[in-house]
């Protein structure tokens, strides 16, 4: 069995501010967006939910993107990809 590949994953703030320790940035390994965020919630427990909703999907005010494009939890992640986690922004 092969090493899921590294990644770096780059949080908002707002979560960093919910999750006191946790990086801006951090790398970790994973297969796929859903992957990398069970091992961002085996480092700060509880962030996958502020994440993903229960059915799982990534909730409606939460933008993922991999390397520019938008994500979904079974998007496939390799070696060396960035994945962004934003809030949305609305206005009008």
């Amino acid at each position: 069995m092969t090493e899921p590949p590294t990644v770096i994953v780059i949080l908002p703030g707002a979560l960093q501010r919910l999750f006191p320790g946790s990086p801006r940035r951090v790398e970790l390994a994973g297969s796929t967006v859903d992957e990398a965020l069970d091992a961002l919630d085996a480092r700060w427990p509880g962030i996958r939910d502020r994440i993903c909703d229960s059915t799982p999907a990534i909730r409606r005010h939460i933008n993922v993107f991999v390397d520019g494009e938008r994500a979904a939890l079974d998007t496939p992640l390799a070696a060396g990809s960035t994945v962004i986690v934003l809030t949305a922004v609305s206005g009008g």
